[in-house]
């Protein structure tokens, strides 16, 4: 078992944070205005000259495992109709991180309001599963939704997401007055609080 990749979205619908460890297909930069600034260094838009952005969004001495491992959420896609960039002659079908972002809150809104129109009792969407990967939302009362992304054998990780979300975002993003919140420009520009998301994910015994 082990753990994907994490998203942020904000009241706005944007992506403003993103992080992943065991992934075997890397999302594209985004394109230029795809996303807001600061979201991740490893999916911001490519610049004229800039080198290729690494397999992690974090990078530490602690950083040493490889992606062997991974999923995203829409893979197969005929190469030959894909308008993206070529690689050793052959387009990429993957996506770039915008489209991926885009894809993945649809995702949860369409399955939300899915639920919601299904079940005749308050019922809230929490997880859903495929062959290749497990979704988990926590969604606060300010419309911030925590996505995580795991192994598909991997238990209900809400209550890793909502201890992300009181400790070290409501530490180092609330609490922080140099943190722009819902500012749609900038997306979660803090270094610690990437640190120590890594950590606690990290330590998790799903972590392999």
């Amino acid at each position: 078992m082990t753990i994907y990749s994490l998203y942020i979205f904000d009241r706005h619908c944007a992506c403003v944070y993103y992080h992943d460890w065991h992934r075997t297909k890397q999302p594209r930069p985004a394109i230029e205005g795809g996303i807001l600034l600061a979201v991740s260094r490893a999916v911001a838009p490519r610049t004229v000259g800039a080198t290729a952005a690494s397999s992690s969004t974090f990078s530490s001495p602690r950083n040493t495992l490889s992606s062997t491992t991974g999923a995203v959420v829409t893979v197969g896609e005929d190469p030959s109709l894909v308008d993206g960039p070529t690689v050793d002659g052959q387009k990429s079908n993957t996506l770039t991180f915008d489209e991926e972002a885009k894809l993945v809150y649809g995702v949860v809104l369409s399955l939300r309001h899915m639920v919601k129109r299904l079940s005749r009792r308050d019922e809230q969407f929490t997880s859903y599963r495929t062959s290749t990967y497990k979704l988990h939302l926590y969604e606060t009362l300010s419309g911030y939704k925590f996505v995580m992304l795991s192994d598909p054998s991997a238990e209900g990780l809400r209550f890793t997401l909502r201890q992300i979300y009181s400790g070290p975002f409501v530490d180092y993003v609330v609490r922080n007055p140099l943190v722009l919140m819902n500012s749609r420009e900038q997306g979660i520009d803090n270094e610690h609080f990437r640190a120590t998301v890594d950590r606690m994910i990290r330590g998790l015994s799903v972590f392999t």
